[in-house]
């Protein structure tokens, strides 16, 4: 059971959602984020858990003919960020998204962490330096990056592109950050220092990562969802979930009978 004192961030509500093409990908998904916690998503591939996550910052809407039902509802101010007069790239400004492959833009170190900011008309250099300074800390890359900011971006690592993605995407003070498989493109030890950032941002944010490693879901998350064939099975704490599951197709799948 979820303990009492937990605080509602972002919650699903009977929310469906159909691809162009007709696909029913996700029936009727009820799942509450809690305030400065990790969820985890997990289940076997093509179960829909990417397509959830990516509902949340609305990434849908980028491909025309993609349909949202019920609502995805954001707190404190209630607002349902799925209703057409919510503006998208505000949404993103306060749920932003690491993908599952370092993404870094074409651009300087500097201006990659500083492109959210300057979307949103932010121009004052002071500000810009202190947002940027902020971020790379933030995603723990300041003190390997902070003397090469001109440099191209793709001059780092594979980890340290993950982590200024991470600092991109902090840039713009989200409340949520969603996590689509941040570490399946790289190696072990980039893998720990993603896991421990993640464990730190949770003190100032909400997490949402869906992960294939169910080591690391019962690592980093507090709870976890597990899903199946577009349908949410199962929503409790991580502990609970993998060693007390309520549902024998949840406990099919983490002890590896299926999947």
């Amino acid at each position: 059971m979820v303990k009492k004192q937990e605080i509602i961030k972002a919650e699903s509500r009977n929310f469906n959602f159909f691809y162009a093409d007709g696909t029913h990908a996700l029936k009727d998904i009820n799942v509450p984020l809690y305030e400065k916690r990790i969820t985890a998503l997990i289940g076997p591939s093509g179960c829909g858990k990417s397509t959830f996550l990516r509902s949340f910052n609305r990434m849908h809407d980028l491909y025309p003919g993609n349909k949202y039902q019920g609502k995805i509802i954001l707190n404190p101010d209630d607002t349902n960020i799925l209703d057409k007069k919510v503006d998208a790239i505000e949404v993103r400004m306060r749920i932003s998204m690491v993908f599952q492959k370092p993404n870094p833009f074409p651009k300087s170190i500097y201006e990659n962490v500083a492109y959210g900011l300057r979307v949103r008309g932010e121009n004052n250099k002071r500000m810009l330096d202190d947002k940027v300074e902020e971020a790379l800390k933030g995603a723990s890359l300041w003190n390997e990056v902070k003397d090469r900011l001109p440099d191209l971006a793709f001059n780092l690592s594979g980890g340290q592109q993950q982590r200024l993605c991470i600092a991109r995407a902090l840039a713009t003070d989200p409340e949520i950050m969603l996590f689509d498989e941040p570490t399946s493109a790289l190696d072990p030890i980039a893998t720990v220092n993603i896991e421990e950032l993640m464990s730190e941002l949770k003190k100032k944010l909400t997490i949402l990562i869906v992960t294939h490693n169910m080591q690391q879901a019962a690592r980093i998350s507090d709870y976890t969802a597990y899903m199946y064939l577009g349908k949410m099975i199962e929503f409790d704490e991580t502990d609970i979930i993998f060693t007390n599951p309520s549902k024998k197709e949840t406990e099919d799948y983490i002890t590896g009978k299926f999947g």
